[in-house]
């Protein structure tokens, strides 16, 4: 999906010079056609980021059951994810994708897109194909997107404060803990705490002007 050829490309008796010719202006071609769909948010050099349709709840419902992310996420049920897609204004779900061949590796959500605050809620985080720097990439896409494209004020999350992975890559990103909320959710019988962890659009900024941004 998303994934234009020129028509050109299935040309025959084509000179070397002409194939990698052809090659560079199918790839302009791709990439100006993703910045103008509508459902593209975000194109980075492996990833992009799209609005779900009402075909990925399936996949998204899937991932949020898998046993490397269960015990770290309070999932929606499928009623959700179909209202929030079909509103798909105060929230969203976005999809993560690979540009060459669009198989589909993770998946966002974002809430408090109309506050007047200009504050997002970045609720799940969820990165299927793991061990290839996705999770990095799409982090920041995410904030280019939020910062750059929505002019956002601030972005926040929660995380489970044993999620050292994910702790991790978050503040590797640029984003500060800012609190601890203790005993807040109650798991399999047991209390958990949870890590607040927030991002200035004035540190994004920094961080953008020192190279550490742009996917």
């Amino acid at each position: 999906p998303l994934c234009i050829r020129s028509p050109l490309v299935g040309r025959k008796n084509l000179r070397q010079s002409d194939g990698l010719h052809l090659i560079s202006d199918s790839y302009r071609f791709q990439t100006i056609w993703e910045d103008i769909m509508p459902n593209t948010l975000k194109c980075g050099s492996r990833l992009r980021l799209r609005r779900a349709a009402e075909a990925d709840i399936d996949f998204i419902c899937a991932l949020q059951e898998e046993a490397d992310n269960r015990d770290y996420i309070v999932p929606f049920s499928r009623d959700d994810h179909a209202t929030i897609i079909a509103q798909a204004k105060a929230a969203l779900d976005i999809i993560v994708e690979e540009r060459e061949g669009g198989a589909r590796v993770g998946y966002l959500h974002v809430g408090g897109l109309l506050l007047p605050s200009k504050e997002q809620e970045w609720t799940h985080v969820i990165i299927a194909k793991k061990g290839c720097g996705y999770g990095h990439e799409a982090m920041k896409l995410l904030k280019a997107w939020a910062f750059e494209d929505c002019g956002a004020h601030r972005a926040w999350l929660d995380c489970k404060d044993y999620n050292a992975r994910a702790l991790h890559l978050y503040e590797s990103e640029g984003m500060v803990r800012e609190a601890l909320i203790r005993e807040t959710i109650l798991y399999r019988g047991a209390y958990e705490n949870l890590v607040i962890l927030g991002i200035l659009d004035r540190e994004y900024h920094a961080r953008k002007r020192a190279g550490l941004e742009g996917a």
